[in-house]
């Protein structure tokens, strides 16, 4: 009986120690395949989402802007594995301006970033931007709120600032509640992992239909030193203003006051994120945070009349136009960039109206996809677009190429001609009004039927 009872022990302690191996091999199982599912998904997002022919070779080598650093993490927002967070920390003492969708449905967190800012600013704390892609958390009713202000409060405890310092933005599908108990517990990772040269990956962390990561620099020679400015964005679709859907963040070590920041940014504006077009859909959820730390060793920028402070302000608005039409060659099936140039319209407001209206022209942009020079539909865009126009005195014209006007196809017009031009990667479409001084340029893409097959899988 002792024997048996022994080995019964013996028994009771081998199954115990196989249902432990079980159970270790099973939790080890699904780890890998969910590693595998992970790597499934990216492999099934590179196969749907192919690199834009218009992508540029690389990207591009931002100079570091002392006073911010970055990191960026996988959170699980949508997608397993994915890395869909970033943060950015920035020293005590910046200044902060931001421009926002004009949307009359604007998410939980551009509304927070405007009240922000518009209210009482301690700029001795520090502050932070802390993004998510795959959930934009718009039409979300009070989760919404509620979601900014967990996420929010969890950066500025990790940081030691004040909430009021921390802006917040979210990009992907609308009208999901937004998972943010998985970003706050990403948050002590991202603070651990903070890095002054990480802004690659944070431009690649708000990717959403993004094909490639998108980033501009520029340098100004201030009183006494180096001014630096570097800028990363997210947008391909939904791109139309005000302003443009796109997360935009602009970071520089200038010295200057916030509100000449403010002015510098909102000035620049219209002929930059606003003159952009993709398929003439305003988002809910588009942010452009400008950030100033006042670390670079040249003197303050105070008298915007001086040489400097239009050096500053030339750069910024070269980098937010690198940033909008790299946007635009990010455009959902794009295969070419487009120029719309408007002349000779009586009123600035008719020239943009023009403008958009060719650029958002759908028989436009398919004509361009189709490589076809029907010159016929960028007449009839200027005819639906409600500005002042008339047949006789316009001119139409594709690169160099003069094809209407008059009232008339042009003489000199060769058909040939206008179809090899429009194998082009990079097209100018113009059109004179010829009855006056003002003018706009804008920038789209060609209408593909990626587009639609992109948009259509989107929450699958």
């Amino acid at each position: 009986m002792g024997k048996s009872k022994e080995l019964e022990g013996k028994v009771a302690k081998l199954k115990a120690k196989v249902k432990k191996l079980k159970a270790r091999l099973e939790t080890a199982a699904e780890g890998v395949a969910g590693e595998i599912r992970a790597e499934i998904a990216e492999v099934k997002a590179k196969v749907k989402s192919p690199v834009s022919p218009l992508a540029p070779a690389a990207f591009p080598a931002l100079p570091v802007i002392e006073g911010v650093e970055f990191a960026a993490a996988p959170a699980g927002v949508r997608y397993a594995g994915r890395t869909d967070v970033m943060l950015a920390k920035i020293a005590p003492g910046a200044a902060i301006a931001g421009v926002f969708t004009t949307s009359s449905t604007r998410a939980a967190c551009v509304l927070d970033c405007q009240a922000k800012l518009k209210g009482k600013v301690d700029e001795t704390a520090g502050a932070a931007i802390v993004v998510n892609s795959g959930n934009a958390n718009a039409f979300t009713g009070a989760l919404g709120q509620e979601a900014v202000d967990a996420v929010t409060g969890a950066v500025a405890a990790a940081l030691g600032m004040p909430a009021a310092r921390v802006f917040s933005s979210s990009t992907g599908v609308i009208g999901e509640p937004l998972p943010y108990d998985r970003i706050v517990e990403a948050v002590p990772g991202l603070v651990g992992a903070l890095d002054a040269g990480g802004m690659e990956a944070a431009a690649r962390a708000i990717m959403t239909t993004d094909t490639f990561p998108k980033g501009a620099m520029a340098e100004v020679q201030g009183e006494g030193g180096v001014i630096k400015i570097a800028g990363i964005a997210k947008g391909s679709g939904m791109i139309a203003p005000n302003m443009a859907t796109m997360l935009v963040y602009i970071f520089t070590d200038a010295a200057i006051e916030a509100k000449a920041l403010q002015k510098m940014l909102s000035r620049n504006v219209d002929d930059t994120f606003n003159a952009i077009t993709v398929d003439s859909d305003t988002s809910t959820s588009d942010a452009l945070i400008l950030a100033a730390t006042g670390k670079s060793a040249a003197a303050p920028i105070g008298d915007m009349r001086s040489k400097v402070a239009r050096d500053f302000e030339a750069a910024l608005r070269g980098v937010m136009l690198d940033l909008a039409q790299q946007v635009v060659k990010d455009g959902e099936g794009a295969t070419k960039f487009v120029e719309i140039r408007v002349t000779g319209a009586e009123t600035p407001e008719d020239a943009h109206r023009v403008a958009m209206a060719v650029a958002n022209s759908p028989l436009v942009k398919t004509a361009i996809a189709g490589e076809d020079a029907n010159w016929g539909r960028v007449v009839a865009a200027v005819g639906k677009s409600g500005a002042k126009a008339d047949r006789d005195r316009l001119r139409i014209s594709f690169g160099d190429m003069v094809l209407a006007e008059k009232g008339w196809r042009a003489p000199e017009y060769s058909e040939e001609a206008a179809s090899a031009y429009m194998k082009n990667q990079e097209l100018v479409l113009g059109v004179d009004l010829g009855l006056g001084a003002a003018a706009k340029t804008v920038w789209t893409c060609d209408l593909t039927h990626r587009y639609i097959d992109i948009n259509a899988d989107y929450r699958s």
